[in-house]
């Protein structure tokens, strides 16, 4: 298994972890010192107090846990977060509370997930055409909607 160098920037960090054997992303701890109150619609940035050296070619991609998404309405506000193989800077969750209902987090709970995959560079190179497919140009919905 290849390794990532992981600073803890406090003591309330934790490091990254994978929940079961074939995880593909490992949850994120929230590493605030106090209990933090996320009202319904509203985005807060939670602290993870980690910073991380992910290898060059590789990103890390923020998700949602799935329980936490569903059960309580707490997910990344931007989706997916992006973490860059150049950043050294703590990680920060931007989560979003899509309930009705105010939420809290305390530090120590795991608040979103980790996952590093790949992400190579390419050289945009500009072209007058482009090879044709049976999909071409077909939009939203245009592969079907079942």
């Amino acid at each position: 298994m290849e390794q990532i160098k992981v600073k803890k920037l406090t003591s309330l960090a934790k490091l990254p972890v994978y929940s079961s054997e074939y995880a593909a992303a490992a949850d994120l701890f929230c590493a605030e010192e106090e209990t933090v109150v996320i009202k319904a619609g509203e985005t807060v940035l939670i602290h993870t107090g980690i910073a991380m050296e992910i290898p060059v070619g590789y990103a890390g991609f923020i998700y949602a846990r799935s329980g936490l998404a569903s059960k309580k309405g707490l997910a990344p506000a931007n989706k997916v977060g992006v973490i860059d193989a150049d950043y050294r800077g703590e990680i920060m969750v931007a989560l979003h509370n899509h309930s009705a209902e105010e939420r809290t987090v305390e530090c120590g709970e795991r608040i979103a997930q980790i996952a590093i995959a790949a992400a190579p560079q390419f050289d945009f190179t500009e072209a007058d055409e482009l090879s044709d497919t049976v999909r071409a140009a077909g939009g939203f919905g245009s592969t079907g909607t079942k």
